[in-house]
């Protein structure tokens, strides 16, 4: 079959690379299937563009897939009208974690023909050979004329090693690879790649519907990284696992086997405080780690009961120390509005990142969000703060940064007065920081004749 997948623009200026898609995209090719991307984050094509291209171009399949957030889900709409006006309309199918809590309402609100729920390389390999009876299909909801079925979900791809590597020639890498992240220099060249799949965790939070953690063989991660950096010229990875260190024994034998290769790259990954431990770190610094992404998400331990983080403020405190003593740059991911948070919690997450915030990201508190397939999503449904589904999207969760259910003793007015004057602090103190560090440099360069100054500019 000739598939067209779609890589949805998010306005940003430069966007990472689709690591999912590509995944998918590789999937596909190894079973003889004609792929091509539609690079629309790229490009900022119009949903108008995208009609005519397809009223141009002749597709059995076009496949897109999302997570569940507010722009996601507008931009979704726009794709979907721009999929179903076209004259060729191909088989629709949509993907991602946004979908896969409630494939009915995506379905519905689409038009997609199927949507397949979960890790999809598998399913969308089983389904195209099988387009025409789909009732026995794991994974996957679909519609049948007025009807919508939803099918038993998949057992998890055992081995991820069996997956092969992202399609990366499918997609301008020459661009992608230009991303900026924490510490990175004017010649680094990044790319994402999973170290492993799923996380052993189990936050309120989160929307992740997979259970348990699956690891890659770390002769396979670098064997991947190796070619990444020999095509395309990578130095820099992103290691975009849902948590890379999930235990101090496998973060310390991936960092050894980093080492011996000799693979010679820099790279970043999401991170546990209570596993940042100095000489886990440390030899982490060996192999190359210069930053590391923390979810601490509350500075209170009763809150962080609440959210079943499994963390507390002094393993926080302790993995953060660690992390700067060594010379990695911590990440501080926080957010606000969970049950048991109120004025006093912000007012110590704010004076926790005034203190230990090393400004290499600009760092701001949003409000906690109960995405559907979420623990807290159900807990605002039975409280009578949620309808469900279409209530999330249709009326609550209209942006990000703002409350799309207040599960607090707060008002709301409350709750926004403390989470703009958080904020405004941060900022405050971030750009106050940036503005006497770029002082410093004028001093250095007049009284000190710096000669490795290359000019006063914003990058």
């Amino acid at each position: 079959m000739k598939v067209l997948l779609i890589a949805y623009d998010n306005q940003s200026y430069m966007n990472s690379f689709p690591l999912g898609l590509a995944y998918i995209a590789s999937s596909l090719r190894e079973d003889a299937h004609d792929v091509v991307v539609y690079s629309q984050d790229i490009h900022h094509y119009s949903e108008e563009h995208l009609t005519k291209y397809l009223d141009e171009n002749r597709f059995d399949v076009v496949g897109v897939g999302i997570v569940g957030g507010y722009y996601q889900y507008a931009k979704i709409k726009k794709i979907s009208k721009a999929i179903n006006s076209s004259k060729h309309r191909p088989i629709y199918i949509l993907g991602g974690h946004g979908p896969t809590p409630e494939p009915e309402f995506f379905l519905s609100r689409t038009q997609a023909d199927i949507i397949v729920m979960g890790e999809g390389e598998a399913t969308i390999v089983e389904l195209l050979n099988n387009i025409d009876n789909l009732k026995d299909i794991k994974g996957i909801a679909y519609r049948d004329g007025k009807s919508i079925f939803v099918n038993e979900r998949r057992e998890l791809i055992k081995d991820i090693d069996t997956i092969p590597f992202p399609a990366w020639d499918l997609f301008p890498i020459e661009i992608h690879r230009l991303i900026r992240f924490s510490n990175c220099t004017p010649s680094d060249f990044i790319m994402p790649v999973l170290s492993g799949r799923g996380c052993p965790f189990k936050c309120a939070f989160c929307y992740r519907m997979e259970k348990g953690f699956r690891k890659r063989k770390h002769d396979c991660i670098i064997s991947e990284v190796e070619e990444l950096k020999s095509k395309y010229g990578i130095n820099y990875v992103m290691f975009l696992d849902e948590l890379l260190m999930i235990s101090e024994k496998r973060t310390v034998q991936f960092c050894k086997d980093i080492i011996d290769s000799k693979i010679g790259v820099k790279w970043y990954c999401n991170g546990r405080l209570n596993y940042a431990k100095k000489d886990v770190l440390q030899i982490m610094k060996e192999a190359g780690c210069i930053f590391v992404n923390y979810g601490i998400e509350a500075y209170d331990d009763d809150v962080l009961r609440k959210m079943n983080k499994q963390l507390t403020t002094k393993e926080i405190v302790d993995g953060i120390e660690n992390t700067i003593k060594v010379g990695i740059s911590p990440g501080f991911n926080m957010i606000f509005g969970n049950i048991g948070d109120n004025a006093e919690v912000l007012k110590k997450n704010v004076e926790f990142l005034k203190k230990y915030d090393d400004c290499s990201q600009l760092r701001t508190i949003k409000p906690v969000t109960p995405y559907p397939g979420s623990p807290l999503y159900y807990h605002a449904i039975e409280k009578g703060l949620l309808e469900g589904v279409v209530d999330f999207y249709d009326n609550k969760h209209v942006n990000s940064d703002l409350l799309a259910v207040n599960l607090t003793d707060m008002s709301d007015e409350e709750f926004y007065t403390a989470l703009r004057d958080a904020n405004l602090e941060l900022m405050k103190n971030y750009f106050d920081k940036k503005l006497s560090l770029g002082l410093d440099q004028v001093n250095k360069l007049y009284n000190e004749k710096d000669t490795s100054f290359r000019g006063f500019r914003q990058l």
